[in-house]
Order: C-alpha cells, then sequence, then structure tokens
C-alpha cells in the first residue's frame, strides 16, 4: 500500500484478476491507475477498484472489454441505471441456472420428461439486446450489432466455427516467425474475415483485438483449446509484426 493507494500486485490479489490482464486494461484505457511511482509502478485509488467491479459485472455478462470501455468512455454513461440493469440481467442468468439445475436433478432422478425449455436463453438474450443497444456507442459495434439482426443462431455458431478454424490454422504455424510472410497471409485472411462477417476491422482494432486475445481468461483458452497452447499469444504477436510493417 502507498498512502491508502493499491499497488498493481495488491488489486490482482484482492479482485483476483492476473496482473497482465490489469496492465492490458491500462493500455486499453479501460482502467487507468490514477498515478505511477517514480519507479513506475501503477497505483489504484478506491474509485478505481469500483470502476473495475464495474467492468467485472459487465464481462460476467460476456460484455466484450472493447464494448465495455466504449460504453464506460460515453459521457452519457449512467453508472446507477448500468447496475440496475446489470442486477437484472444477472438475475435472468442466475433464473437461466436454477432452471438447468433443476432439470438436471430431474434427469438423475429418472423423471425426465424431455423438456428442453430450461435450455431457451431468449429472454436473456433479449434483454442484453436492449442494454447493449442503450449502452453501445461505437460504429464497429453498430455494424457488428445491425448484422447481428440478420443471422440465426445456426449462422452464428458457424462464423465461430470459422473463426476458430483460422486459429487452429495460426497454431500450426506457430513454429515460424511472426513476421513470415505465411504468417502475416494467415493475419491478412484473419482480419478480412473479421470485415466480412463482423465489422470493419482496421489495423487498429486489429491490433487491440490481438491484445484480447492473449491477455487471458475464456477467450484465450478458446483460442489455445482450437490451436494448441500458445496461439494466443502469438496470433497476438503476428498481428503486432503484421500491423507494424
Amino acid at each position: 500500500m502507498h498512502k491508502g493507494k493499491m499497488t498493481v500486485t495488491d488489486v490482482s490479489r484482492l479482485s483476483g484478476v492476473s496482473v497482465r490482464a490489469l496492465r492490458y486494461y491500462d493500455r486499453l484505457g479501460l482502467l487507468r491507475p490514477v498515478e505511477y511511482t517514480e519507479t513506475g509502478y501503477r497505483l489504484y485509488d478506491e474509485a478505481a477498484i469500483e470502476k473495475l467491479q464495474q467492468i467485472l459485472l459487465f464481462r460476467e455478462l460476456e460484455f466484450p472489454l472493447k464494448d465495455i470501455k466504449s460504453i464506460m468512455d460515453c459521457p452519457d454513461f449512467d453508472r446507477c441505471a448500468a447496475l440496475e440493469q446489470q442486477i437484472e440481467l444477472l438475475t435472468l442468468k442466475k433464473q437461466h441456472l436454477e432452471e438447468l439445475i433443476e432439470l438436471a436433478e430431474k434427469i438423475r432422478k429418472g423423471e425426465n420428461d424431455m423438456d428442453f425449455k430450461p435450455f431457451d436463453t431468449g429472454k436473456f438474450d433479449e434483454y442484453t439486446a436492449k442494454a447493449k443497444a442503450m449502452w453501445g456507442g461505437t460504429g464497429e459495434y453498430a455494424e457488428f450489432e445491425e448484422r447481428s439482426k440478420k443471422r440465426t443462431a445456426d449462422d452464428e455458431r458457424n462464423l465461430a466455427a470459422g473463426l476458430m478454424a483460422l486459429f487452429s490454422e495460426f497454431g500450426s504455424m506457430k513454429d515460424q516467425s511472426p513476421d513470415s510472410d505465411a504468417v502475416h497471409a494467415q493475419v491478412g485472411r484473419l482480419q478480412s474475415y473479421i470485415s466480412e462477417h463482423y465489422y470493419k476491422c482496421s489495423n487498429e482494432v486489429l491490433i487491440s483485438l490481438g491484445e484480447m486475445y492473449a491477455c487471458g481468461g475464456e477467450l484465450t483458452e478458446n483460442i489455445d483449446a482450437a490451436g494448441g497452447s500458445g496461439t494466443a499469444d502469438f496470433v497476438y504477436r503476428a498481428i503486432k509484426a503484421y500491423c507494424s510493417r
């Protein structure tokens, strides 16, 4: 502790968020330290810790970091209103999980009546869409939302599978230099895929995505599952090399 402020290590121990992720939040501009020590250590105050809690609530609701930053940077962002909607969404999520647990217990007791209603996330998805519509602000986000409206659940699964296939191909390239022509070509394919199916992926957006891929958590795990351990970090380094050409 430094005069009532916490170091990045202190915050990591308190919150369970890795030091690497907190440093990434700083680079992204999502959670800035209130100051740095003379030796370069990040320091956080109580307001920063409260902001981190808000960020983690959005993360629990599976909001991408890029969208969270856009939402919280918006001049119209209302922390109290956001908390109310987060509570509503988390309550819906809790109800959904309770229904799934009840179904699992019925199946265990041999009382399965072929009920698939507990798998229906329609109400949660609808409320999430409304919340994002109210909070979302970037051009990329608006484009993503507009394209999403026209896709079915099967379309979404197929697009996600196509993205994971690209990461799998990255995994087979890990023995190459991130700056090689073949890897550059693969990054180009990734950028084109995102632009074609999700939103315009400029180099700036691509670098932000690369940092997000490698910062840990579920997304990093999914990419590593597709391409093998270390794939997410390799993709990040490949993107950096590609965008600095």
